[in-house]
């Protein structure tokens, strides 16, 4: 027998979260979205209510800070903070990437606790002008010259990395290999010499948070600022992206969808036309019903999916299945969601028109669909179809 039901205590912290999002933060959205920046003061407070109430970090182990949440417990989590402004979950309920548990020693004092305690803004800095989707192909590079490591490379949209307190930047440290050991991480602080924001990038959406190109030249960092293994830079990304595709898009993406079909819904009933709710047209009921099929359908294939990490498994197809899948979903309920609103959809007063610019790009971050189609059929094409 295959128990799906949701543990009390996930559901009640669930429910939590969907108060907090609902009550706290969604009242800002608009502000946010006006100012292009999250308001200091206002920021301090709700930051401190959510981190409170155990909101914080919540990807994180308990014995580092955080909130200790299993992946299947997270996704739960991602899909109520999804249904508000990307930049407004960075900032009150923490950025905190995985792979910074692999800090050793000092590092741990210096970058994960500060970070998990909400005190210090970590940037992830792979992208390049000449390497997207293809991670391996970056040409940043580090030379071990004494006991310092020398940086050189352009980094270009990178999240929060205008005013983050460090960087996480990945680099070449061995031509030959690349990626089967060639590529390290690195923990460079702002103000490093040599390291310049070159400039900021402003984006179609996620406005709220700055993403910015960075210039490393002749950067000089500690022998002892490599994050992880050297050489193991780009395994270290890989063992933590899962959790991220899953968790800030495959769930976001179903968060940020439910809401959207909640406003169809509710104007469905009351929007009148020709004597009659628009919900009675048939027309109208085929995007409702298209889209709550499609969210229920990507939300299974999250938390299926999350649950075999769970359990240990390695479910990388599964994983670029929901990265397409619910990215590519959400494009279409948002759509659907401004034709069915007509001319207010279309309008910055309701808060269709920002989704649908913020749902555009994760069709392209973190992979881009065609990218992921192209693993899944790979797989498929190797292995069969072994769901």
């Amino acid at each position: 027998m295959i128990d799906f039901s949701i543990p009390e205590d996930t559901r009640l912290l669930t429910e939590t979260v969907r108060r907090f999002v609902t009550q706290e933060v969604k009242p800002l959205e608009a502000e946010v979205e006006a100012l292009g920046e999250v308001p200091a003061d206002k920021l301090r407070a709700l930051k401190a209510k959510a981190q409170e109430l155990g909101l914080f970090a919540m990807n994180m182990p308990e014995d580092v800070g955080g909130g200790g949440l299993s992946v299947l417990e997270m996704c739960l989590v991602e899909e109520e903070l999804g249904k508000t402004s990307d930049a407004l979950i960075r900032r009150v309920f923490g950025q905190v990437y995985p792979m910074l548990l692999a800090c050793k020693d000092e590092q741990r004092e210096k970058y994960l606790l500060p970070t998990v305690a909400g005190e210090k803004i970590v940037a992830m800095a792979i992208t390049e002008p000449g390497a997207g989707s293809d991670a391996a192909s970056i040409s940043t590079t580090a030379r071990l010259d004494g006991d310092e490591w020398v940086i050189d490379g352009t980094k270009h949209y990178i999240s929060d990395g205008d005013i983050a307190d460090y960087t996480i930047v990945m680099a070449v440290t061995d031509r030959e290999k690349r990626a089967r050991g060639g590529i390290t991480l690195f923990l460079v602080d702002k103000g490093t010499p040599g390291f310049t924001v070159a400039r900021k990038q402003p984006m179609m959406g996620h406005r709220g948070y700055g993403h910015a190109e960075l210039a490393f030249n002749e950067c000089r960092i500690p022998k002892d600022a490599i994050l992880g293994e050297l050489g193991g830079g780009f395994k270290l990304i890989m063992s933590s992206v899962s959790g991220i595709r899953l968790g800030h898009i495959g769930a976001r993406c179903v968060g940020m969808a439910q809401r959207v079909l909640e406003m169809m819904r509710t104007h469905a009933t009351e929007r009148r036309q020709f004597g009659q709710p628009i919900g009675e047209f048939q027309m109208v009921q085929a995007m409702i019903a298209d889209s709550a099929a499609e969210i229920f359908a990507a939300r299974m294939m999250v938390l299926n999916t999350a649950w075999e990490i769970d359990q240990g498994r390695d479910p990388r197809d599964k994983v670029s299945m929901v990265k397409f899948y619910a990215s590519e979903m959400l494009g279409r309920v948002a759509d659907r969601g401004i034709q069915l609103f007509g001319g207010a959809g279309y309008s910055k007063e309701l808060p269709l028109e920002r989704i649908a610019r913020d749902a555009r790009v994760t069709r392209i971050y973190d992979g881009t669909s065609e990218i992921h189609r192209m693993l899944v059929a790979r797989g498929v094409m190797k292995n069969g179809l072994s769901l």
